[in-house]
Order: structure tokens, then C-alpha cells, then sequence
């Protein structure tokens, strides 16, 4: 694994960490200059930032088994409720929020590819998917991290859902008027 090789497990891990800890301070200093008094973007940020602190690499003693790709998955799982718990008694977003969401659902995705390939088919030798792991993850707490701060829909994900949801909307009209 490249990344892993050139930067070291620690260092990746260190790197997010440290990322959303500034995305968390970042908006704290927004959210106390009043120059964004967004709750959700805070409490999001808090969140991330303490779910990444708590499920740091070195941090193993809350782990029940030696693997640590099911933790972060579970970690990632339980994150996105609490984010979940969070919009539901707020009822509002903001557009960081899908990417959050959807990043981490891809991220656990791909924590539990990785434990079935290494844990459970015993892949001992690196290969072009562990490589794909470690970029795609990467990239994807890196976006998160992005989200955080600019709170902008810079990839155009709320653009492909409504465009998605639109779709499908007319879509079933078609079918319920065959239907009927």
C-alpha cells in the first residue's frame, strides 16, 4: 500500500484525526464570532471530530477482537446514527451532511471488504484493492474534512440526488399510471 508505506498507518490516522479536530475548531470559532450561528454544522463537527478521535488507530482498548477494519466499521456505522439522532431532533441539515453521511457509508464499505479479504479469505500479500482501500478512504475523510469547513456543495452531490430523486419520482408516476 503506497500511502501506507510512504506515510505510515499512524501518520494517515493522525492526519484525519487532525483534520477534524480543525474542522471542529474551525467552526467553533465561526459559531462564536456569530458569523454562522448554524447549530447542525457544529454538532456535526463534534461529532466527527469525536468519532475519529475515539476510533484512532492507537486507541485499541476498545476494541474486543484484533480487527481493526470491524471496529472502524462499526465506529462509522455508529457515527452515522448519532448523526442520524442529531437530524432528527433538529430536523435540519446542512449540506455538509450527506456528505458526511455518505462518506461514511462508503468508508464502512470498504472496512469490511478489507476485513474479508485479509481476515476471513487470509490475503497476506498487498494487491491493487488494498491500494484502492487506502486512496478511496483517504480521499473520502479528506473530502468530509472539506465539507466541514466550506459547508458548499462543491461536488455536486446534492445536484446527483435531486437529479436521482427526480428520476425515479417520474419514473414510478409512469409505472403507477400503467398500473391504474
Amino acid at each position: 500500500m503506497f500511502l501506507t508505506d510512504f506515510f505510515g498507518m499512524f501518520s494517515l490516522s493522525a492526519f484525519s484525526t487532525w483534520g477534524f479536530l480543525m474542522a471542529f475548531l474551525f467552526n467553533v470559532f465561526i459559531f462564536s464570532l456569530q458569523l454562522k450561528r448554524d447549530t447542525t454544522l457544529f454538532i456535526s463537527s463534534f461529532v466527527m471530530m469525536a468519532s475519529y478521535s475515539i476510533s484512532y488507530y492507537y486507541f485499541t482498548w476498545f476494541s474486543f477482537q484484533s480487527s481493526v477494519y470491524v471496529d472502524w466499521a462499526l465506529y462509522d456505522y455508529a457515527t452515522v446514527a448519532t448523526l442520524g439522532l442529531v437530524y432528527f431532533f433538529i430536523k435540519k441539515t446542512t449540506t455538509s451532511f450527506l456528505y458526511l453521511i455518505s462518506g461514511l457509508i462508503i468508508n464502512s464499505v470498504f472496512s469490511l471488504l478489507m476485513h474479508l479479504d485479509i481476515y476471513i479469505l487470509g490475503n497476506r500479500e498487498s494487491w491493487v484493492f488494498w491500494n484502492i482501500y487506502t486512496f478511496t478512504v483517504n480521499i473520502i475523510d479528506l473530502t468530509m474534512i472539506v465539507a466541514l469547513i466550506v459547508d458548499r456543495d462543491f461536488l455536486g452531490l446534492h445536484k446527483l440526488k435531486a437529479l436521482i430523486r427526480n428520476f425515479l419520482i417520474s419514473k414510478h408516476k409512469v409505472l403507477k399510471s400503467k398500473l391504474l
